[in-house]
Parts: C-alpha cells; sequence; structure tokens
C-alpha cells in the first residue's frame, strides 16, 4: 500500500482588524477578527519544499487589510465573499477559500459621535467557502456565539431515564440558563445580512422565552423550526447549548426557607445539548460545514 498526500490547506488566523470610518464628525466602527484559508494544488510545496505556487499567509493577511480600505468592510458576510472571490479568482493555484469571521459589537456611549462601548460577549460569525471545483458555488453560514440566555422559570426537567448511578433529582420548575452557539446555512443571499441578521437573532430569543421548555432538546428544535419557518433562504441550522447549571442552595441548616430563589451557579462540569433542524429537499450542503483538513 502507498502513502499519499491528503486533504491539505494553509491560510493566515485570526487577523485582528478594526475599521474606522471618520468621513464625517459622526464616526462608524467595524471590530472584526477574519481567518482566512485556501485549497489548491500545493502538493510540491509539501512533498519536495516547493514554495512557487504557495501565496504566503503573509499576503492574506495584507490582504485582509488593505480590502478593509478597498472595498469597505459592511456587513461580514458581503466582506467574506469578497476576500474567498479574490482569492479563487486572482491567485491562480487557489481551487477554494474559506473565510472565517467573528464581529464584535460597539454601542455608543450617551450617543456621542466618536467615542463606544463594547457590547456584552455577544459575537455574529460567519464562515465562507468558496469552491471553484463545484463551479465557484459560495456557501454561507452566518451565525453568533456567546449568546448567554436565562429563564428563572419556565422550565422543568423529569421523566429521564435512571439506573443504578442516577441522582440527579426530577424537577417541573428550574432555571434554564445557556450560551448559545448558533449557525445558518444560506440559499443564495438575501436582500440584507444585517437584516436577516437581526431576524434570525429575534426569533431564537423569542421562542427561547416563550417555549414552557421540558428539555433543553425541544427549546433548540422550537427556535430551529421558527427559523426556517420564518426564512424560506435558510437551508439549515445548527445549534449547541451549553446548560449553565443553577442548583438551589439547602438553606435548611440556618432554619431559612428557599423556593427556588437561592442558587449556586455551577462553571463546570455541564452538559451540552447540539441540535441540526434541516429543510427537507435543500440543496446538498457541500462544503459549508466543513473546515478542510
Amino acid at each position: 500500500m502507498g502513502i499519499v498526500l491528503g486533504p491539505n490547506q494553509y491560510g493566515k488566523a485570526e487577523n485582528r482588524l478594526v475599521r474606522i470610518y471618520r468621513d464625517g464628525p459622526r464616526h462608524e466602527i467595524r471590530d472584526l477578527n477574519v481567518s482566512t484559508s485556501l485549497r489548491g494544488d500545493f502538493a510540491d510545496a509539501h512533498l519536495a519544499g516547493d514554495q512557487s505556487a504557495v501565496l504566503p499567509t503573509d499576503t492574506q493577511r495584507n490582504t485582509v487589510f488593505a480590502f478593509a480600505k478597498e472595498h469597505g468592510v459592511g456587513p461580514i458576510e458581503d466582506y467574506g465573499l469578497t476576500l474567498a472571490r479574490h482569492f479563487v479568482a486572482d491567485v491562480e493555484p487557489v481551487h477554494g477559500a474559506r473565510v472565517e469571521i467573528e464581529e464584535y459589537a460597539w454601542d455608543r456611549i450617551d450617543d456621542h459621535d466618536h467615542a463606544f462601548v463594547r457590547r456584552g460577549q455577544e459575537i455574529r460569525t460567519v464562515a465562507v467557502t468558496l469552491d471553484g471545483d463545484d463551479g465557484g458555488r459560495a456557501y454561507v453560514v452566518s451565525g453568533l456565539k456567546d449568546l448567554t440566555v436565562l429563564k428563572s422559570t419556565g422550565s422543568e426537567f423529569r421523566g429521564f431515564l435512571h439506573d443504578r448511578y442516577t441522582t440527579l433529582a426530577e424537577t417541573t420548575d428550574r432555571i434554564l440558563a445557556t450560551s448559545l452557539e448558533v449557525r445558518w446555512l444560506h440559499i443564495g443571499e438575501p436582500e440584507a445580512w444585517d437584516v436577516s441578521y437581526a431576524s434570525v437573532r429575534g426569533l431564537l430569543l423569542d421562542r427561547f422565552a416563550q417555549v414552557h421548555s421540558k428539555a433543553l432538546q425541544q427549546t433548540l428544535w422550537e427556535m430551529g423550526k421558527a427559523v426556517l419557518e420564518a426564512h424560506a433562504g435558510i437551508a439549515e441550522i445548527r445549534l449547541t447549548a451549553p446548560n449553565k447549571h443553577h442548583f438551589a442552595v439547602d438553606l435548611a441548616p440556618f432554619e431559612l426557607d428557599n423556593p427556588n430563589e437561592v442558587f449556586f451557579a455551577a462553571d463546570r462540569p455541564y452538559g451540552v445539548i447540539s441540535a441540526s433542524v434541516v429543510r427537507e429537499g435543500a440543496q446538498e450542503a457541500g462544503l459549508a460545514w466543513s473546515a478542510g483538513a
């Protein structure tokens, strides 16, 4: 049996880009973390150390910053598509590109023209994959992560499987808290990326709040289903939710009642629930969810 080179790629990870728009007295800010990765005929670089077909990762970094000036930074989906299309169309050895972007949001301080405060921990994301071998089709997966949510009631967990090691008590009233990571695959491009993102985010929060949860699994299903029902241009949504456990503290030693009012917030270990909700008959996802080698 022979030994051959398998799938491979290379790129520049976590280019921290801040673009300030100073065209007038009221400034705008876009704060990104951009990672690029290229696929193509790079076998000689691995097998013989021949770099003649390799665009340096340093050049990829420079391109990220230059394009922020030349093309501007609007919705991160547009910016990622612009970068990916450049690498595939303009760099001959490159057959495919993946651009992953995280965006950190800033709010104005008292509506000030050029003073901002970082907004919480939530991060908007996108992964753009352009596959030249698939007719130049672009796959766009928008998303968010570190969206921390909590319900102080309206959640239960009971009727679960028991074995000899089960000690968890069943409950009909518990805190439900998680830090959501959600990604959704687009079919084509919406009219406005920012409007689409805001709508999906709003639906996720609405269903989390409104659904009486018998299990976190059920909540994720209802959230994902609502997004696909409202957005015909989304083929699939994937949700990951680590449980942020809150345990009622036993105050009996102090002769105090605790009707689900005082909790210990445990950071580990924690359960993790993942689910995908898929539109039947949607076009194949190709490389959309794959980070490559």
